[in-house]
């Protein structure tokens, strides 16, 4: 066995290639956050929408929420993309979001989005 300048056991050329390879994209999931709001959402989320978006970027900036917003004409939703090996991230996010915890969501739920076209894809298939 040959050691490099820095007593590390030198691999010949090309042995990483047969090593599997770790594709993180593989391991995660993604997990859509549904909510549903009350009629006058607009009106009453003022109150807590800086609270809301804090949290909301703070688990941005952790990589477990990619995108979120209120769903358009009429406003009576919102969906935000998390990834992870569980739901529990997303799940952790609603009972704490002020939105819930003021009652402007009247209902979520967390559902699994197999993800199979685009560069994230959790589970990609190409034709």
């Amino acid at each position: 066995m040959k050691f490099g300048s820095r007593g590390y056991p030198q691999l010949r050329s090309g042995a990483c290639r047969s090593l599997p390879t770790l594709n993180l994209a593989r391991l995660t999931m993604h997990y859509l956050l549904m909510y549903e709001l009350v009629p006058d959402y607009l009106e009453r989320r003022g109150e807590h929408r800086d609270a809301h978006l804090k949290l909301a970027w703070a688990a941005a900036e952790r990589g477990e929420l990619l995108l979120a917003g209120a769903l358009a004409e009429p406003t009576d939703g919102a969906v935000l993309l998390f990834t992870g090996a569980s739901p529990a991230v997303a799940e952790a996010f609603a009972t704490a979001d002020p939105y819930v915890l003021s009652g402007l969501v009247t209902r979520w739920r967390v559902r699994e989005w197999t993800t199979v076209v685009g560069e994230h894809a959790s589970k990609p298939v190409r034709p």
